[in-house]
């Protein structure tokens, strides 16, 4: 559980500076970290310190095929609108946080909730 909990940690601290880097998002959650917006979760960091992040299906879809990734899973299911992170983009934190602002600016298109 130490290494599990040690990746975690960092990954915690490297989503915080990815929130850190995006003016308009504020990171919550104190278990489970997210952002959201409009009534929207769009970023979250699981409990195997998977980070995903959600786009349009259209987006989705270019960028499953571009990373190459598949779609984001926490607790064992799906998250619709997904896309799992992979690792070695967790190392470029300012093109990740285009990515959110992107993923930020799709949610605030959306009906609010």
């Amino acid at each position: 559980m130490g290494k599990t909990n040690s990746l975690w940690s960092k990954r915690l601290e490297i989503y915080d500076q990815l929130v850190a880097k995006c003016p308009r998002l504020d990171r919550k959650g104190k278990t489970m970290p997210y952002t959201s917006a409009n009534g929207y979760m769009f970023s979250l960091l699981n409990k195997d310190a998977e980070l995903g992040i959600r786009f349009s299906k259209e987006i989705q879809k270019k960028y499953i095929e571009e990373w190459p990734t598949t779609l984001y899973k926490s607790y064992g299911a799906v998250m619709k609108g997904y896309v799992l992170i992979p690792e070695k983009m967790l190392e470029d934190l300012d093109t990740l946080a285009s990515y959110l602002n992107e993923s930020y600016d799709y949610v605030m298109s959306l009906e609010p909730k």
